[in-house]
């Protein structure tokens, strides 16, 4: 398997486009993070960000104070995937109606 590959399954995953697009805006803490993006668990937001952070996409800012911050952000890295993530999925929000189309003229040649 291509490296490259992996890089992009990781960046286009369901939570990872959130978690790019989210941190594009600013940066976040963990609890804030999860409400922003809604219907993720903690689980898979926790790896989610353990992987975009191993991948050089996000940056973990561990404050040592009581309680424990963690902040979250985008590293120089990330902050370039999430701007070509999110081009992507506006244009997948403008393409929605020809797509509907095009799904419906499919199933009919179907039926």
């Amino acid at each position: 398997m291509c490296p490259s590959r992996l890089v992009l399954e990781h960046v286009t995953s369901r939570w990872g486009v959130l978690v790019l697009a989210a941190l594009l805006e600013r940066s976040y803490r963990f609890r804030e993070l999860r409400r922003t993006i809604g219907g993720v668990s903690e689980k898979m937001l926790a790896q989610t960000l353990q992987t975009l952070e191993r991948d050089g996409f996000v940056h973990r800012d561990a404050k040592p104070v009581i309680p424990p911050r963690v902040d979250y952000s985008l590293t120089p890295l990330g902050t370039e995937a999430a701007e070509q993530v999110w081009a992507l999925a506006r244009w997948t929000e403008r393409q929605v109606d020809a797509v509907q189309s095009a799904r419906e003229a499919y199933d009919e040649a179907r039926a």
